[in-house]
């Protein structure tokens, strides 16, 4: 009986996070917890299992109706339409934060060789990999990058990489770093965004991605056709910064799980704060996390083509 106890209290912790998901509200003490809906997942599975165990029948009731609830608030960022896709050629899109101390050439070249992408975004680039960029690049001869560019971490630079031509697209948003270009794809022409925002409060005050978000949305407000932003953005795609990308921008998240952050935990453990977004003219057949590319973020590797029913370019 005391075990049982013990597990409905613990599961507690797993509720209030669903229940601030659940909840749609943007201030930031909700924002933050909406954010481990992932971990939240995990504990509300355990705590079943040891009720099962334990053999409770008050205790698996309770620990299942969490479960449940998790499930419901994660449901946004785990299960997102996908689109139908057009029987035609398709492209898959490689995204990595690859952390600005991470200077593991082969490392990273072997991530991306892995995945076989036809188009590369890569963020936070330091001074020990951007010499070998040709090595970890070697099948893409058609890039755009950013200037190297000081930030909290260190010098870093942005770019999207090709197998196809490519266009340089401009995209100056204030205070935040991004890359944009436009990517001729067997999919007709499609514009490719490379987007890091900040970190969320505590770590920053607590407008700081809402106004890096308002100024992406506006300049998205510009962009005519397919579009696709892949990026850090450091919020799960279910929280607020999501909620405002989805609602305000018409994007659709590709499915968050397995996640991408800490890489030091299993994929299966972690938050997906690495997102890639696209308009409803694009369907996202694929989705998974790529191979380790000695960074704190796991690369994100997407399958897309263009949506049935979409006009060809």
């Amino acid at each position: 009986m005391f075990l049982a106890v013990v597990l409905i209290l613990l599961s507690g912790g797993p509720l209030v996070i669903a229940l601030a998901s659940l909840s749609g509200h943007g201030h930031r003490w909700v924002d933050i917890l909406a954010q481990f809906v992932g971990p939240a997942l995990v504990a509300a599975t355990l705590l079943v299992g040891a009720a099962l165990l334990l053999r409770s029948k008050v205790a698996v009731g309770v620990t299942g109706l969490v479960l449940a609830t998790v499930i419901a608030a994660g449901s946004p960022q785990w299960l997102p339409t996908r689109g139908w896709a057009a029987k035609e050629p398709g492209f898959t899109l490689y995204f990595a934060n690859l952390y600005v101390g991470n200077d593991d050439v082969e490392t990273i070249a072997r991530s991306v060789e892995d995945a076989n992408a036809d188009i590369v975004v890569l963020i936070e680039i330091g001074d020990g990999v951007r010499p070998g960029l040709d090595r970890v690049l070697a099948d893409y001869p058609y890039r755009t990058s950013t200037p190297r560019v000081e930030g909290g971490a260190g010098p870093s630079t942005m770019l999207i990489a090709s197998r196809w031509p490519l266009t340089p697209r401009p995209i100056e948003l204030t205070h935040m770093f991004a890359v944009a270009a436009e990517v001729e794809t067997p999919s007709g022409p499609v514009t490719i965004g490379g987007i890091h925002l900040t970190r969320p409060w505590p770590f920053q005050y607590q407008w700081a991605q809402i106004i890096q978000t308002q100024g992406l949305l506006e300049w998205r407000k510009g962009v005519e056709g397919p579009l696709v932003l892949a990026g850090d953005f450091n919020s799960v795609s279910s929280a607020r910064i999501g909620r405002m990308i989805r609602s305000e921008g018409g994007l659709i998240a590709a499915p968050g799980w397995p996640g991408t952050w800490p890489s030091f935990l299993p994929a299966w453990a972690g938050m997906t704060i690495d997102q890639v977004y696209r308009t409803p003219d694009i369907a996202l057949t694929r989705r998974r996390v790529g191979r380790d590319n000695g960074s704190d973020h796991r690369p994100v590797v997407v399958r897309m083509v263009r949506s049935a029913g979409t006009p060809a370019a």
